[in-house]
């Protein structure tokens, strides 16, 4: 039984630490290597970051400023559902779930991007979180993202 329901609005991965972000339709997610694709492919509690796209616009409307949710260099953009820091929780999207470590402190790379969106994101988990995979798959954009409650049969 699920908690709350949403959508993968958009995935990205980067080829190299400052690289720019690519755009994907679909991914490959494996528990040992992470995304494939992604410059930061390896085992451990952030594997993959993740920002919901309602706190994005928090913050861009705190800065006056349309920004790409790109900038905020997240690996997935997820909409209509909670995203909190509630280490421990899982989520699933598609056959693929994932285990929020933590939450994701912005860096001084997002002023690099634009002027005041450091602090933009310091505010209420605007950042997003970071997760560990525990059962890896595809994920398509489009594709349904759900909080899976404690004793979930889904929850691996």
């Amino acid at each position: 039984m699920a908690k709350n329901n949403g959508v993968l609005k958009a995935i990205a991965t980067r080829s190299a630490k400052r690289a720019p972000m690519e755009l994907h339709d679909q991914i490959e997610v494996n528990a040992e290597s992470g995304l494939s694709c992604d410059a930061h492919r390896k085992p451990g509690r952030a594997q993959v970051t993740i920002v919901s796209a309602e706190k994005w616009t928090e913050a861009c409307d705190a800065l006056g400023a349309d920004l790409p949710w790109t900038f905020r260099r997240a690996n997935l953009l997820v909409s209509g559902i909670p995203l909190e820091p509630d280490v421990g929780a899982r989520l699933s999207i598609g056959d693929v779930t994932l285990e929020v470590t933590m939450e994701t402190d912005p860096c001084g790379r997002m002023d690099e991007q634009h002027a005041g969106l450091r602090r933009a994101l310091e505010i209420n988990a605007r950042c997003g979180v970071r997760c560990r995979i525990v059962q890896g798959g595809t994920i398509k954009a489009g594709g349904a993202v759900t909080w899976l409650l404690p004793g979930d049969p889904n929850t691996h």
